[in-house]
């Protein structure tokens, strides 16, 4: 420690650390670190053995059931009334709980909810439990 002020500039000793070659050795390793990782990893070679395998085949298929302002439902864009709408979910569902197929409705937005709500419950009683309210996005301003 040097004795006087420390405004004097005499070559006394200074009891601060000098950071700036401790930050540029730690830059180096972590570059070389960066650097030789990748090449660690990718250094096991393995022989995998080829299979021969059918590829799962899922079939995620999709009703959209619409339903107008004035309470007209439509399975996949063709008008139905609600006696045949309960066939129609008996046949979707006919394919089992794991395959049934997504029910995507589209109600607008001025329809009875009775309307809807019956819908629900034919789908429900039906046998088809996968069932989306599809909306719009909000108008931004």
């Amino acid at each position: 420690m040097s004795i006087g002020s420390e405004y004097e500039s005499d070559g006394g000793v200074v009891n601060e650390i000098n950071m700036t070659p401790l930050i540029d050795v730690m830059l180096v390793l972590l570059i070389i670190f960066i650097v030789t990782l990748p090449v660690i990893n990718g250094a096991v070679k393995v022989d995998l053995p080829k299979a021969v395998n059918k590829p799962v085949e899922t079939v995620s298929r999709n009703v959209d059931i619409s339903i107008d302002a004035a309470g007209t439902i439509y399975w996949d864009k063709i008008p139905t009334p609600m006696v045949k709408l309960n066939s129609k979910v008996a046949v979707a569902a006919a394919v089992g709980e794991a395959n049934a197929p997504t029910v995507r409705i589209y109600a607008d937005r001025n329809v009875r909810y009775d309307v809807v709500a019956n819908v629900l419950s034919a789908l429900q009683n039906g046998g088809l439990g996968k069932i989306d309210f599809v909306t719009d996005l909000p108008q931004t301003q």
